[in-house]
């Protein structure tokens, strides 16, 4: 059986056809002079990757919509602060119930329907919040949007990702990252002039512009070899690669590695804890880990803090951290097909490592009166350090589950990954009002800790991915670990 695997993962490697008929996806086909070239990018890859943006989007908004609307939500519907504290932490229990099926549900509907089954959830939330006269309708539509968001973290990169060629996946992935921050950052800036009722209506658009291209946007061509729809498989590619691109190879080695999996190993939780397996889930599991608990909630917690502190108003500290956001969003696009996900994702740990340093560093010094003056701008350029590291490097771990497991067993790894950073996000917003009443300054040196074990675990464990396909990265690490 080791040997049938073997030579099945080696043929999907190299695919060469007979005299001067050979493959070169990079290139853009079969190079027998009269094919057409595949192209990266498309029409259709566009629309599905602006679905995408649209979901993360609004994943921000229900993240930042609680901040803005406190107050008013509490006079307006008589809420105590125990009731606003269950409405407010609500979308986490959402997001830990999305996480815990967001990998078997996009394997059993697909993709496409997933997505939306999620934009009804979210629209549906939404509505509920703005036309509530009860507590419990308003938790019930934060409930909904967590379980959006749970379940959209695992599925806009896996989606991305399998629809995408070798050339571009690293950056169409990573952009659903970036407009997360975006929708935080309007939330923000536009609850300060709307009501809250008002501005949960506002945010149902992302879902409003989604529903025409979904029904346009294609399945998951991998996906498809999955569950035996190799016809549409075919058609799908035609359409991602444009309908004159020669997709003969692409899809022959995507249905050719998929039914090698099929002949060797079954689906189910239990196989992701494979030898083979064990390896990569453990470090992607240890990166979201110890990504969450380096602080990323705490830094948004602290942010108006921070602003104040440097002496500047709230508009003009969310302003600057979404333009830090936009520019070094877009640079790490750009980059990551070009460096690699590996470099990156060490820039990004050793500079929330030095941030959050500085941030302790500031607290301490403020807290010691050594300099009252300098103390709230180390504070702001730490937030700001923080802010670009971060929206470089969170999109890479979820990038590189998509990548480094075959689809027999992405789902179960999904699922998992994806509870445990729910899990270790949520324990970090629960317990950060302790840990700054113990010690402000010894928080922010914890959350460098953590971001340091981070850089040394993604150094010695993290392989790199770019300019690979899928069924070639799935069948290296395979062979490596058989």
């Amino acid at each position: 059986m080791g040997r049938q695997r073997t030579e099945a993962t080696e043929s999907l490697l190299v695919r060469q056809g007979n005299d001067n008929l050979v493959y070169n996806e990079e290139n853009g086909g079969v190079g027998d002079g009269g094919s057409v070239a595949v192209s990266d990018v498309t029409t259709i890859l566009g629309l599905s990757t602006f679905v995408a943006t649209c979901i993360a989007f609004g994943s921000g908004c229900a993240v930042g919509y609680s901040s803005p609307t406190e107050s008013s939500i509490m006079e307006d519907l008589g809420l105590s602060v125990a009731e606003f504290s269950v409405f407010g932490s609500i979308l986490s229990i959402g997001a830990l119930l999305g996480s815990a099926i967001s990998g078997k549900i996009t394997d059993f509907l697909g993709r496409k329907l997933t997505m939306w089954i999620l934009n009804l959830f979210y629209i549906g939330g939404w509505l509920a919040i703005a036309f509530a006269k009860t507590p419990w309708l308003l938790d019930l539509g934060r409930l909904s949007l967590g379980f959006t968001v749970g379940t959209f973290t695992y599925l806009m990169p896996v989606y991305i990702s399998e629809i995408t060629t070798k050339n571009v996946r690293g950056r169409f992935s990573v952009i659903p990252s970036l407009t997360v921050g975006w929708g935080i950052s309007f939330m923000y800036i536009v609850g300060s002039f709307v009501s809250w009722r008002t501005l949960a209506l506002i945010a149902t658009i992302p879902g409003l512009l989604q529903l025409l291209p979904l029904f346009f946007i294609p399945e998951s061509p991998r996906w498809l070899a999955k569950v035996g729809r190799d016809k549409e498989l075919e058609d799908v590619l035609l359409c991602l690669r444009g309908n004159k691109a020669d997709i003969f190879n692409e899809a022959a080695e995507i249905k050719d590695y998929v039914e090698s999996l099929k002949s060797f190993s079954k689906e189910g939780i239990l196989e992701i804890f494979q030898k083979k397996y064990f390896r990569p889930l453990l470090t992607l599991v240890g990166m979201i880990i110890l990504m969450n608990l380096g602080g990323a909630n705490a830094f948004s917690f602290y942010s108006g803090v921070i602003f104040v502190s440097a002496g500047l108003s709230s508009m003009v500290g969310l302003i600057t951290l979404a333009t830090t956001q936009t520019i070094v969003g877009v640079l790490g696009i750009i980059l990551i097909d070009k460096l690699g996900r590996r470099p990156l994702q060490l820039v990004s740990t050793a500079g929330l490592c030095f941030s959050c340093f500085l941030t302790g560093l500031s607290f301490l010094l403020k807290e010691s009166n050594w300099w009252d003056q300098g103390s709230p701008a180390l504070a702001f350029i730490g937030l700001l350090v923080y802010t670009g590291s971060y929206i470089v490097g969170s999109g890479i771990p979820w990038l590189l589950l998509s990548e480094l497991f075959p689809i027999n067993v992405k789902g179960s790894a999904g699922s998992i990954c994806n509870f445990m950073g729910s899990c270790s996000g949520w324990v970090v917003a629960y317990y950060f009002n302790f840990l700054t009443e113990w010690s402000s300054t010894g928080t922010f040196f914890i959350f460098s800790a953590c971001c340091a074990a981070n850089f040394i675990l993604s150094a010695t464990m993290v392989p790199e991915t770019k300019g690979r396909t899928l069924e070639e990265i799935q069948a290296s690490i395979t062979q490596s670990l058989d």
